[in-house]
């Protein structure tokens, strides 16, 4: 026969190992706070980020270019990291000036800090030659190890921004590569190549908005 004291101990151990296990399991299927997206309509999927549906759900595919420095960029040049997208050219006189001040408010944001990279694509690869990017970088404060401007072959860049970025907001608006490719949207990758946020890259506070979720990216793990 057990006395009152067996008792108690026996069903304090019994508490502890059941907390235990309840937080265990709580920190193996908590929930991302940041969706994930797979289509162009943006749709958010809340998963738990080490989920196997997380893991084999829309990522960046491989892809091959070239920076400013004449290096070559691929999706290895981001493994583990995590990095915002956008597309420009160098000769735009619209919104391409405004995106990339705001890419440097980015740059800015996250200068100390290794494990967050910057991504802009040319959509005109054909003009923007490595010296051309090269001069815009130097002219706009572009810190070579933290922000890549690439180059390269003109349909990998359109099918990377219309079909593994989503890019652009024309939704159900059919385009051929011989379209141009225009959009002010920033995108949010993580260090698993999934999409995990869209922002407009001329509005301060949307650039702020991404500045936060980034650093809530970075607590996911």
């Amino acid at each position: 026969m057990y006395n009152i004291k067996q008792i108690l101990v026996i069903g304090l151990v019994l508490f502890f190992v059941s907390c235990i296990e309840n937080s265990t399991i709580k920190k193996t299927s908590r929930v991302a706070e940041l969706p994930f997206y797979k289509e162009a309509t943006f749709m958010p999927h809340w998963l738990d980020a080490n989920s196997e549906e997380a893991d084999i759900i829309h990522r960046i595919p491989k892809f091959n270019l070239v920076n400013q420095l004449g290096e070559e960029v691929t999706e290895e040049t981001f493994k583990d990291k995590i990095y915002i997208a956008d597309f420009f050219f160098t000769t735009c006189p619209g919104i391409c000036p405004k995106m990339t001040a705001n890419m440097k408010v980015l740059q800015e944001a996250f200068l100390e800090d290794n494990d967050v990279l910057l991504l802009s694509h040319s959509v005109t690869p054909e003009t923007d030659s490595i010296p051309i990017l090269k001069r815009y970088a130097e002219n706009k404060g572009v810190i070579d190890s933290k922000w890549h401007l690439v180059t390269g072959d003109r349909k990998q860049i359109y099918d990377l921004g219309r079909q593994a970025y989503f890019a652009e907001e024309d939704l159900g608006v059919y385009k051929t590569e011989d379209d141009f490719l225009h959009t002010e949207n920033f995108v949010l990758i993580d260090n698993n190549r999934h999409i995990r946020g869209i922002y407009n890259g001329l509005n301060k506070m949307s650039v702020q908005q991404l500045i936060a979720d980034v650093k809530t990216l970075q607590l996911e793990d």
